[in-house]
């Protein structure tokens, strides 16, 4: 069998030796972390495992989604599970798609210095700064848009020098879009008034009587769109 190689990272400063073929995620798990927090769905969706490092002997800060980044020689990791960020408190029901409202409801917004520090530290490549813009100017679907692809790791907050937490003002926005914009799909219409009117009850009532057995069966042999 041929035998790993293995390489020095330095995990919370303290030096370790881990295989090179381990993602970030892995290698704290190989040097004996437990994680609690910093981890999720463990493939790039979930936004909780937001790290930086640095490489030895380089001064640049990196960021990266520690379940889908390999390991480097020389890595020096801290995560970032979380960070403290402020969220607005709003009437969602009392707003309407004027786009005036995300500088009325995040005031902040103004405090943006075009620095794009927050483009940046994005581990999905968003483009945070140019969203940021369209928030100023009112642009709820520009903003949807640009910000669809957001996890929230909070890598942008942890950054930016105007003190902005951009993911809220997008999550914000998506909303508005989709409660007030978005064309409305007729399918998904007739299926709610079929709710509404019961059509759906006995169905329901029939498939919680089943066995697990049964509805893993069910499910298996389901029709699938191809």
């Amino acid at each position: 069998m041929e035998q790993q190689k293995m390489i020095d990272v330095f995990i919370m400063d303290k030096r370790y030796k881990v295989p090179a073929s381990l993602t970030i995620m892995r290698a704290f798990e190989y040097a004996g972390y437990r994680m609690v927090r910093g981890a999720g769905c463990r493939g790039g969706f979930c936004g909780a495992c937001a790290t930086v490092y640095r490489m030895t002997g380089d001064n640049k800060l990196n960021v990266a989604l520690a379940c889908q980044t390999m390991i480097q020689d020389g890595m020096r990791i801290a995560q970032i599970p979380s960070f403290p960020a402020n969220k607005a408190r709003y009437d969602f029901a009392t707003l309407d798609a004027d786009g005036a409202r995300l500088l009325q409801i995040y005031p902040e917004l103004g405090l943006c210095k075009g620095c794009n520090t927050c483009t940046k530290a994005c581990p999905q490549e968003i483009q945070v700064m140019e969203y940021i813009g369209a928030a100023l100017r009112g642009e709820i679907a520009r903003v949807a848009d640009l910000s669809f692809d957001c996890i929230a790791c909070g890598l942008c907050t942890a950054r930016c020098t105007g003190e902005l937490v951009p993911y809220n003002i997008a999550l914000l926005a998506r909303r508005l879009y989709g409660a007030y914009i978005a064309p409305r799909s007729p399918h998904l219409q007739k299926r709610v008034e079929e709710i509404n009117a019961g059509k759906w009850n006995a169905p329901v009532q029939e498939l919680k009587a089943l066995s697990v057995d049964e509805l893993k069966k069910r499910y298996n042999a389901r029709d699938i769109e191809k």
